[in-house]
């Protein structure tokens, strides 16, 4: 049961450091934008929204575990792991219904 539980504990540190990992190049630099000028959940757009929510799960994971050779020494066990991907993806998710609803959803 205990080895169980430690399995499920390496799983959520590995999916939540698989966000890290997720976000393509446009939106990489929309989070770039975002740190200089210091993080908001207000956006212009849907799509702003989503690089705000990566960049929150990317810095849960730094948050987490601040050492970078261990996150890198990780990532190639989540990302052949489909469930962690997945989990990945439902951080992500939770984030961006976060930042929508602080932008009542984009509506005027």
């Amino acid at each position: 049961m205990i080895k169980y539980i430690s399995v499920i504990g390496l799983l959520l540190l590995v999916f939540v450091v698989g966000t890290a990992f997720v976000v393509d190049n446009q939106n990489n630099k929309e989070m770039e934008s975002a740190q200089n000028d210091g993080l908001t959940l207000i956006t212009d757009t849907p799509e702003e929204g989503f690089a705000v929510a990566v960049q929150l799960a990317r810095k849960g994971v730094t948050t987490t575990q601040p050492d970078k050779d261990v996150l890198f020494m990780l990532r190639d066990v989540y990302s052949k792991d489909p469930d962690a991907l997945i989990a990945s993806s439902e951080v992500i998710a939770i984030h961006y219904q976060t930042v929508a609803a602080a932008n009542d959803y984009w509506r005027d």
